[in-house]
């Protein structure tokens, strides 16, 4: 897949990068190899391998998912540079 300049200034945009008008001819080119190297990668034979998210064998750390009002409000208000009632108050910002 080829990618022509107008779209590497379309994705420059989009990704709020400014690219220089001469530059954009490069930038193509290395995006087009970036995309030939996926259609590589596309080809592999992945069949019965299993998917992994480490290189390293390992286990995540497992807890009990239980719903707790996390028993630190006083923890939590100390820091607040106004609280009230146990909230953080707040200016208004509707009126």
């Amino acid at each position: 897949m080829s990618i022509d300049i107008d779209t590497a200034r379309r994705v420059a945009k989009l990704a709020r990068i400014r690219v220089e008008e001469a530059d954009l001819p490069a930038l193509a080119g290395e995006l087009s190899g970036i995309l030939t190297f996926m259609e590589q990668l596309n080809e592999v034979d992945v069949t019965g391998v299993e998917p992994m998210t480490s290189v390293t064998p390992m286990r995540l750390k497992r807890r009990k998912d239980g719903v707790t009002d996390g028993n630190m409000q006083d923890a939590v208000l100390k820091n607040a540079p106004d609280a009230r009632e146990g909230f953080f108050a707040v200016p208004k910002v509707v009126e």
